[in-house]
C-alpha cells in the first residue's frame, strides 16, 4: 500500500497551479563571446529589472559581477535572475562560454525547461557551441536559436543557420528574415505574422516601427514563409489540410504547430539580431513565451523511491509532496548559498526535509530570489519555480531535498573528470589551515575542482578542467580569500588501466604471536570498454570458501588499489574485478585481513600489466589563411591529428585531435604564429595510450 497520499489543493496550491503555465525557466548558452551575457542584459533593460546596460567589455555587466569576470570579460559561474514580461515570469541563468567552466553549464541544465542558443552571425557554430548542444540534448532541452551581432563585418544570417544544420545535426526553423546585414542591417520581417518591422536608429534599436514589407523583399520572404509552413504542417494535421489547398494560415495555428514541434525537440526556430545595439531581443523574449516550455509541458521527473527502490515520479503539481534538487552551492563564511529547482509541492521556509542521499534532515533557514549578487527574501516557492536556501548543512551539488514522508532520490548530476592538475601550498605555514578551509569550500563550489594529497610527497595537489580554471580559482584564492600561496607547473592527470585479463592468487598470511591474519583470495581482472566507468566488482564465490561477510572488504581493498594508481600513483579506469574463489580461517581470518588482500591482489594484476592513457583534447583552430601552414606545422608538432580544414571568408578552421600534455602555454605560441589574430578552443574528446616513448618519460617524472 502506498504511503504518498496526494494532498488536497490548498490555497497557495491553486494559486501556484495558475502562475504554472505563465512561468519560463531557460538558460543563455553559447560559445565565449557570441553575446549571451550582452542578450541577458538586454533582456534585463528591456524588462525594467535594470535601469541602464553594463558591457561586458567594460566590466559592467550585471550578470558577470565576480572580480575575476569583471576583469578577464568573461563568464566564469552561471548566474541567475528573474524578470516579468507580458504577463509571464521568467527565470534566466546565464551560463559560461569556456569549457573550462563547462560544469557550469552541466548542471544548469539538469535543471532548466529550456534554453536559448546564441550564435555569433560571422562565425556561426563554434565549438563551445557544439558541446552545450550536446548537454542540452543529453537532458533533452527544447531551445531557440538567436543569431546575434548581425551588424558586424562578415555576417551572414543563412550561412550560420547552415552551420547549425551541418555541425549540430540540428533542425532549424526560419522565423524571422534579416532586413539587410552588416551596416545594413536595420529590420527583420517576422515570417509567422508577415510583418515587416524596421529599427529605430536613433534609439539604437530600443524602438521600431512596423512598416509594410516593400516589393522588393515580398517574393524572398513568401518564399521563407510557404518553406516555413510546409514544416509546421508535420506537427498539425489541420493546418497540412490548408496548405495543401493552398489556403491562409492563420497566425495562432502556425505559432501551436511550431510550438509543438519545438517541444518534441523535432525542430529549432531561429530569430536574428544585434544584442549591443538592443536589435531584436524583443522579439527574441516573445517567442521564449511563445515556443519554450512552461513547467507543465515537461513530463515528470523520475526518480527511485528510497524505501523500495522503486520507480518513483513527481508531476509539477503544487500539490504534490515536496521535491527539488539541489543544483549550484556557493560557499560563504556564513553558510552555503544553495540554488535549487522545485519539482513538486511547495517550500515553505522554517520546514524539515530529508536528504535521501545522506539520510539526514535539513531545515530550510532563509528562502531568496537571485537576481546576479542580491537577493529577495520569500517566504515560499511552488513547483515549477528557481530559488535558493541559505544555512544547509549537508547538502552537495546534485543532492535531493524532498518531503520526509514522501521521500524520492532524483538522478545525480553527472560532472567530466579534470584533465589537469598542479601543487599548491600556502607561502606562510600560519595559512595552512586557511588554505585547506578555503579549498574545501570551492569544491563545494565547483565539482569539477578536486584536491587531494600526494601520499608519497606530502603536497596537496589542484586538478581542474584546463590551464584557464586552475589559473582563476588561484587568483581567487588569493585575491579573493586572501590566502597567498605558490603553486607548481600544471601537469596532465594522466590515468591507467589493465594492459590483458589476468587471474591473482593472492595470499595474506601474518603470524606474529597471538590472533594473526588469514586470507587467501582467487581474483579474475578484465579489462572493461571505456564507457564502463571507473571500476567494477562482482563476487562468484560458490560453496562459502569466502565467507560472506568478507566479499564487501575484498571490493573495498581492490577499489583502494584502483583509485591509488599502483607504482606510478595515476588511477586505473575501466576495472572489473571478479572474485571467484578463496580461502578463510576460523580464527584468524578478518575484514581487515580480507581488505588488505584486496589491496595487494591489485597491485600484483598491474605489476607489468599497466597502459598509462592520456587525455586527448578536441581542438578547433581559427587563423587568417596566411598563417594556416604554420598552425597545421605546429600542431603536428604536437604529436596533433588535423582531421580537418574548413574555409571561412578569408579565415581557416583547423579542427583535429590533440593531447593535452603538448598544449600548455599554446596561446602565447597561436599568438606569435598568427602576429595574434588565431584564436582556439579545446575540450576532451578521449582518453588514449600514452606513446611508449612518452610514457617512459611520465613514469620517470622527465615531463
Amino acid at each position: 500500500m502506498s504511503s504518498v497520499v496526494k494532498a488536497q489543493p490548498s490555497a497557495d496550491a491553486s494559486n501556484f497551479a495558475k502562475q504554472l503555465v505563465k512561468r519560463r525557466n531557460i538558460g543563455i548558452m553559447a560559445h565565449i563571446d557570441a553575446g549571451k551575457t550582452t542578450v541577458t542584459e538586454r533582456i534585463l533593460f528591456l524588462s525594467s529589472k535594470i535601469h541602464k546596460t553594463g558591457e561586458v567589455h567594460d566590466g559592467k555587466a550585471t550578470m558577470d559581477f565576480l572580480e575575476e569576470e569583471q576583469k578577464r570579460g568573461i563568464t566564469i559561474q552561471s548566474a541567475a535572475t528573474s524578470v516579468e514580461w507580458k504577463d509571464h515570469s521568467i527565470n534566466i541563468i546565464d551560463t559560461p562560454g569556456h569549457v573550462d567552466f563547462t560544469a557550469e553549464v552541466e548542471r544548469s541544465l539538469r535543471v532548466l525547461d529550456g534554453a536559448v542558443a546564441v550564435f555569433d552571425a560571422v562565425q556561426g557554430v563554434e565549438a563551445q557551441s557544439e558541446t552545450v548542444w550536446r548537454q542540452a540534448n543529453r537532458y533533452g532541452v527544447p531551445r531557440i536559436c538567436m543569431i546575434n551581432k548581425m551588424d558586424r563585418v562578415g555576417a551572414d544570417y543563412y550561412r550560420a543557420i547552415q552551420t547549425i544544420t551541418d555541425r549540430l545535426n540540428a533542425r532549424p526553423i526560419t522565423l524571422q528574415m534579416p532586413v539587410g546585414q552588416e551596416k545594413d542591417f536595420n529590420g527583420v520581417i517576422d515570417l509567422v505574422a508577415m510583418k515587416m518591422f524596421e529599427f529605430n536608429e536613433e534609439d539604437t534599436g530600443k524602438a521600431f516601427n512596423e512598416v509594410p514589407i516593400p516589393d522588393s523583399l515580398r517574393d524572398e520572404a513568401d518564399l521563407h514563409r510557404h518553406d516555413l509552413c510546409e514544416i509546421a504542417a508535420e506537427f498539425d494535421e489541420a493546418l497540412l489540410d490548408l496548405f495543401v489547398d493552398d489556403q491562409p494560415i492563420p497566425e495562432e495555428m502556425l505559432k501551436a504547430a511550431i510550438r509543438k514541434g519545438t517541444l518534441g525537440m523535432e525542430v529549432t526556430p531561429i530569430f536574428c539580431g544585434s544584442a549591443l545595439k538592443d536589435k531584436g531581443i524583443r522579439f527574441l523574449m516573445d517567442a521564449v513565451i511563445d515556443y519554450l516550455p512552461s513547467p507543465l509541458d515537461i513530463p515528470p521527473v523520475e526518480g527511485i523511491d528510497p524505501k523500495t527502490d522503486g520507480p518513483a515520479t513527481r508531476a509539477a503539481d503544487p500539490s504534490e509532496p515536496m521535491s527539488m534538487m539541489a543544483f549550484k552551492t556557493v560557499a560563504e563564511i556564513t553558510g552555503d548559498l544553495t540554488f535549487v529547482r522545485v519539482y513538486s509541492g511547495i517550500l515553505k521556509k522554517g520546514v524539515r526535509v530529508l536528504n535521501p542521499r545522506t539520510r539526514k534532515h535539513e531545515r530550510i533557514g532563509r528562502l531568496v530570489r537571485i537576481h546576479a549578487n542580491k537577493r529577495e527574501s520569500v517566504d515560499e516557492v511552488g513547483a515549477g519555480d528557481i530559488a535558493a536556501v541559505l544555512g544547509l548543512k549537508n547538502t552537495a551539488t546534485g543532492d535531493t531535498l524532498c518531503d520526509e514522508n514522501a521521500p524520492i532520490l532524483l538522478s545525480e548530476i553527472q560532472f567530466p573528470d579534470s584533465v589537469i592538475s598542479m601543487s599548491i601550498e600556502p607561502k606562510s605555514g600560519q595559512d595552512r589551515d586557511k588554505l585547506t578551509e578555503v579549498i574545501s569550500r570551492m569544491m563545494r563550489e565547483d565539482p569539477t575542482f578536486r584536491a587531494q594529497t600526494n601520499e608519497e610527497t606530502g603536497d596537496l595537489v589542484i586538478s581542474g578542467m584546463g590551464e584557464l580554471h586552475l589559473e582563476v580559482t588561484v587568483n581567487r584564492i588569493v585575491n579573493e580569500f586572501k590566502c597567498e600561496v605558490t603553486t607548481g607547473r600544471p601537469k596532465v592527470a594522466y590515468k591507467q588501466t589493465l594492459r590483458k585479463t589476468k587471474e591473482v592468487e593472492t595470499r595474506y598470511v601474518r603470524q606474529s604471536g597471538g590472533r594473526g591474519q588469514f586470507a587467501v583470495i582467487y581474483v579474475r581482472y578484465e579489462v572493461g570498454e571505456p564507457e564502463d566507468g571507473v571500476y567494477e566488482f562482482e563476487s562468484a564465490i560458490k560453496g562459502g570458501n569466502v565467507p560472506r561477510e568478507y566479499i564487501a572488504p575484498v571490493g573495498d581493498g581492490i577499489r583502494e588499489g584502483v583509485l591509488g594508481g599502483g607504482p606510478a600513483g595515476y588511477p586505473f579506469v575501466n576495472v572489473r574485478a571478479v572474485l571467484y574463489d578463496g580461502k578463510a580461517h576460523d580464527v584468524d581470518s578478518s575484514e581487515m585481513a580480507f581488505r588488505a588482500a584486496g589491496v595487494q591482489s591489485f597491485r600484483e594484476a598491474c605489476d607489468g600489466n599497466s597502459v598509462l592513457l592520456e587525455p586527448i583534447m578536441k581542438i578547433e583552430v581559427r587563423t587568417p589563411e596566411e598563417f594556416l601552414g604554420s598552425v597545421v606545422g605546429d600542431l603536428n608538432s604536437r604529436r596533433g591529428e588535423v582531421s580537418e580544414v574548413e574555409a571561412l571568408d578569408d579565415l581557416r578552421i583547423v579542427r583535429g585531435l590533440v593531447p593535452i600534455s603538448e598544449m600548455f602555454a599554446y596561446t602565447s605560441a597561436l599568438r606569435g604564429a598568427t602576429q595574434g589574430r588565431g584564436s582556439f578552443a579545446m575540450e576532451l574528446q578521449e582518453y588514449r595510450q600514452v606513446p611508449n616513448s612518452v610514457a617512459t618519460k611520465v613514469l620517470a617524472g622527465d615531463v
